[in-house]
């Protein structure tokens, strides 16, 4: 099974838009189809609160032949046009969706963060996990959502094997970004949200990309786009994972990057696993 997660930063504007960004998603996601998945979990997908307009659908039923898809906006009192997620799988599947909430604070279980797939012998999850934001001003409601959501996984694998997806906006440790002494404080790598991470870990999963590649060095998933050279000189930081419940792990073969080009931002993730 292949499966591929990507924070798109907005596939309203990648199905909508003519800008030059747009036409660099859309280049991406033709990489990315490339490869078959059988499973694209999209994270910051940025649709109205109703979902997909009629442009929407005819985009993506364009753009994704052959696949299914189930999505989850920002509602109110969220706010509008927010985060959301989508997950498309191929149209022989037929998972039982689930959108969970997990207790969360502030607005959090509102923004359309988690949707989850029962594959009947599997759990296939995705997350857009809420940034601490500017000045770590949502710090504190960031690392109650990262208690509740190991607790949320903790629960799924007690049932059955859990593969977990998405932007959990830390990078979890030193080798997980280009200068971590300047960014110590930074959101995404601060003590706090690291070590949130460790115990999501310590629940029964496993970072698959250091699983299959090891300490490998100067990989990541994501650069800033405010600067215009962080890609060129490949200052990034690996904040997009594939977790894999501790019992599974062995079955996956391949966890990687597949390259964006020249977009910034995220790239997609791949993972595929023998189940």
């Amino acid at each position: 099974m292949k499966l591929i997660s990507w924070n798109i930063d907005s596939l309203n504007a990648a199905l909508t838009s003519d800008s030059n960004r747009a036409v660099l998603t859309r280049n991406a996601i033709v990489e990315v189809l490339k490869k078959d998945p059988d499973v694209i979990a999209i994270q910051e997908t940025k649709l109205p609160e109703k979902g997909p307009s009629k442009k929407h659908i005819e985009c993506l039923s364009e753009m994704f032949k052959g696949y299914s898809y189930v999505w989850r906006s920002s509602e109110e009192p969220a706010r509008k046009g927010y985060a959301g997620t989508m997950f498309l799988y191929k149209d022989k599947y037929e998972p039982v969706v689930s959108y969970p909430k997990i207790e969360a604070p502030d607005t959090m279980d509102l923004e359309g963060r988690i949707i989850t797939l029962d594959f009947g012998e599997i759990y296939i999850t995705q997350v857009y996990t809420p940034n601490a934001g500017d000045g770590l001003k949502r710090l504190e409601e960031r690392q109650v959502w990262d208690i509740k959501y190991a607790e949320y996984l903790e629960k799924l694998d007690k049932e059955k094997p859990v593969l977990a997806a998405g932007d959990y906006n830390v990078a979890h440790k030193e080798i997980d970004l280009a200068n971590p002494k300047g960014n110590h404080r930074s959101a995404g790598f601060t003590d706090e949200e690291r070590d949130g991470f460790t115990n999501l870990l310590s629940k029964g999963f496993t970072d698959t990309f250091r699983h299959i590649n090891g300490d490998v060095e100067e990989v990541y998933s994501w650069w800033a786009q405010r600067v215009k050279t962080s890609k060129i000189n490949n200052s990034g930081w690996r904040i997009d994972y594939w977790l894999a419940s501790d019992r599974i792990v062995n079955k996956v073969t391949k966890s990687e990057m597949v390259d964006s080009f020249e977009r910034q931002d995220h790239t997609p993730i791949m993972l595929e696993i023998n189940i």
